[in-house]
C-alpha cells in the first residue's frame, strides 16, 4: 500500500473512531439525577432557541431527569409555548404549572430556570416577522403562578436561576415588582443589544427603532456602522462605534475569584440583548462593561446611566438564586453533539481565537457558568444523595 493513501486512511479511521469514544466516554459518566422545572414562554419555532443550549449543557454533563432517570429533553421537558404539528397550521398549546401545583411541584423539584418570559406575538408567529416594537400577545408574561412557585422554591432553598426579560414587558408591573423584590434587585426599565451595523435597511434591524430615534430627537436617523441601541419605555439611545464607542461589542468581564472557581473566561463578548440592573445587596459575579468614547460617556451620564453594569448576580447568603442580565440561554446548537464528551475541545471548528467572536460566549462562558453552578449545587445541596 502506498503512503499517502495509508496516510489518507488512518486519518479517516481516526475520525471515525474518536466520535466513537467520545459517544462511549460519555454513555459511562456517572448520572446526576435532579428535578429541574424549566421555564421558557418565547418558542416562535420548533427550534426552542431559547432554552435549547441550557438542556444542552444537561445533557452534557449527564444531569438526568430524577423521575425517568433520562436526559432532560428540549422539545418536552419545560413549561411554556409548545409550537404543534403540522407547522404550517401556525397550532400551538402550552404547559403550564395551576395553582394547586405549587405545594407538590417545589417540594419535588431540586431547581427552577426561568429562560425566557417575554412570550410571542401575533405578528412574530403568524407573519413570521414584525414591523411595530410591540403587537398583541398571544401567549407570554411572568404571572402569579410564577411567582408564587419562585417564592415557593426559594423559601425551601431551592436553586433558582432567572435570566433576561423577566422584568419587562409584557409581564404586568405589579408582577415584574413582586420578582424584583423576590430576587432583592430593581430594574431599571432600560434594555439594549449589539448591532452589527446599525443602517436600517440591513438584513433583521428593527424596523420600528427609526421611527422611535426620530420621535424622539426629531433628526433623521443617520447610524450606518456597528453600535449598541438602548431601550426604556419611550426612550431610545444610540451608541455608535467610532462617535461614542471604541469597540461596538459589549463585554462581559468576571473578576479572578469567580472565573477561577467555576473556569470561566475572564472576558467575552456578548451579542444578544441585556437589561440593566441595580443589584442591591446581591454579589456581583460579571459585569457588563461598553467601551465608550468621551461622548459616548456623557450621553449615557445624561440618561443617568453608566458603562458597567451587573451581567450575573447571585444572592449572598444562601447562594442559591441567580439573575442573568442577559439573553445567555438563546442559541440554536447543535443538540446531537450533546452526547460527545470533550466536544467543547474542537476550538478552531467551534469558534476562532477573535476575541470579538460572540460564539466564544457559549463555550467559555455560559457553558462553564452553568456546569459550575448546577455541579456547586447538586454537591452541596443534598440533591446528590436523594
Amino acid at each position: 500500500m502506498k503512503k499517502p493513501l495509508l496516510i489518507v486512511l488512518l486519518i479517516l479511521a481516526a475520525l471515525l473512531i474518536l466520535p466513537v469514544l467520545n459517544l462511549l466516554q460519555w454513555a459511562f459518566m456517572e448520572k446526576k439525577a435532579m428535578n429541574i422545572i424549566i421555564v421558557d414562554k418565547t418558542v416562535p419555532s420548533i427550534h426552542r432557541e431559547k432554552h435549547k443550549s441550557f438542556n444542552w449543557i444537561l445533557t452534557n454533563n449527564r444531569f438526568v431527569n430524577r423521575e425517568t432517570n433520562r436526559s432532560f429533553s428540549f422539545r418536552k421537558d419545560y413549561y411554556g409555548f409548545i409550537p404543534t404539528r403540522p407547522l404550517k397550521k401556525k397550532l400551538w398549546d402550552r404547559k403550564e404549572y395551576r395553582l394547586a401545583d405549587l405545594k407538590e411541584l417545589p417540594e419535588k423539584a431540586d431547581a427552577i430556570y426561568v429562560t425566557d418570559t417575554y412570550g410571542v406575538f401575533f405578528n412574530e408567529w403568524y407573519q413570521g416577522f414584525s414591523q411595530s416594537r410591540r403587537t398583541r400577545k398571544i401567549y407570554g408574561g411572568l404571572n402569579n403562578n410564577d411567582n408564587l412557585l419562585i417564592k415557593e422554591m426559594k423559601d425551601r432553598n431551592k436553586l433558582v436561576v432567572m435570566e433576561y426579560n423577566s422584568f419587562d414587558f409584557p409581564t404586568a408591573e405589579y408582577e415584574s415588582f413582586r420578582a424584583q423584590e423576590r430576587l432583592g434587585i430593581r430594574f431599571t426599565g432600560w434594555t439594549g443589544k449589539y448591532f452589527s451595523s446599525l443602517d436600517s435597511a440591513s438584513r433583521g434591524f428593527p424596523a420600528w427603532m427609526p421611527g422611535m430615534y426620530r420621535k424622539q430627537y426629531h433628526e433623521p436617523w443617520s447610524f450606518t456602522r456597528p453600535g449598541i441601541v438602548l431601550l426604556q419605555e419611550h426612550r431610545i439611545i444610540v451608541l455608535e462605534e467610532g462617535t461614542h464607542l471604541t469597540n461596538p461589542f459589549p463585554a462581559i468581564v468576571t473578576d479572578d475569584t469567580y472565573s477561577s472557581s467555576w473556569n470561566l473566561a475572564g472576558r467575552v463578548t456578548f451579542d444578544q440583548w441585556f437589561d440593566i440592573i441595580d443589584p442591591m445587596e446581591n454579589d456581583v459575579i460579571s459585569r457588563f462593561m461598553i467601551s465608550t468614547t468621551g461622548p459616548g460617556d456623557s450621553l449615557l451620564a445624561e440618561n443617568s446611566l453608566a458603562n458597567e453594569f451587573p451581567a450575573v448576580i447571585r444572592e449572598p447568603e444562601e447562594r442559591k438564586t441567580y439573575y442573568f442580565s442577559g439573553d445567555f440561554a438563546s442559541k440554536d446548537i447543535k443538540y446531537c453533539t450533546s452526547r460527545f464528551r470533550n466536544y467543547e475541545k474542537l476550538k478552531g471548528i467551534l469558534y476562532s481565537k477573535r476575541a470579538d467572536d460572540p460564539r466564544r460566549f457559549f463555550w467559555l462562558y455560559y457553558k462553564p457558568l452553568i456546569q459550575g453552578i448546577f455541579n456547586e449545587y447538586y454537591n452541596t445541596s443534598g440533591a446528590g444523595r436523594k
